[in-house]
């Protein structure tokens, strides 16, 4: 077997390993990202609501 096709049957499988463990992170990282949005605009909302609502004037200053 020439020399080429011994470095490629070397090299394929890094290269195979080295593109699954990028898409692997780069779905990690995305997740990640997605799941950060989804609960600051969560907490926006909430905090949305919290400063509509009327409060009691004694309630919360005398507990």
């Amino acid at each position: 077997m020439p020399i080429w096709q011994q470095v490629l049957v070397g090299v394929i499988p890094s290269i195979g390993v080295g593109a699954l463990f990028w898409y692997v992170m780069r779905a990690v990282i995305r997740a990640d990202r997605n799941e950060r949005a989804a609960l600051a605009a969560a907490e926006a909302g909430d905090d949305a609501t919290e400063a509509a609502e009327p409060t009691e004037a004694g309630s919360s200053a005398q507990a």
